[in-house]
């Protein structure tokens, strides 16, 4: 299994390398010393990684409320609407999120850049990758 440097874990998470630093300290997450860093397992990020949407604020996102469970809040960066539709782009954390829609509906929502918005994406189809490893 996979270990990850605090940097790494701090970027899957979404977090600072402080955060992880603390949860390290504070026993939320186990790590290990190899070769002089700090490391923390693959199975261990994950099920921290887990918990973290479990304490997600499901009711300031409505994630009750609809079937959709991948919901990125994040801020509106660009709207081009013509007389029926609108692309909205957003930007959640390190994403960059592109939907379409109708402008009536765009319209409605009040959307436009810098307004405050969640993504909720719903597909049969997710593709999957593995990042080429990091020389070292």
């Amino acid at each position: 299994m996979a270990d990850y440097r605090v940097s790494e874990a701090a970027e899957l998470l979404g977090v600072s390398t402080d955060t992880v630093r603390r949860w390290i300290d504070a026993g939320r997450l186990p790590s290990s010393t190899v070769d002089g860093r700090t490391v923390v397992p693959g199975v261990d990020l994950a099920g921290l990684a887990a918990s973290l949407v479990d304490e997600a604020d499901r009711e300031r996102t409505r994630a009750g409320e609809v079937s959709a469970r991948n919901r990125m809040t994040g801020i509106v960066t660009r709207v081009l609407a013509d007389t029926v539709m609108a692309q909205v782009e957003m930007v959640c954390g390190p994403y960059r999120v592109v939907s379409l829609m109708s402008a009536e509906a765009a319209h409605e929502l009040g959307l436009a850049p810098g307004v405050r918005a969640i993504a909720s994406v719903k597909s049969t189809t997710v593709v999957v990758e593995r990042p080429v490893p990091r020389r070292s």
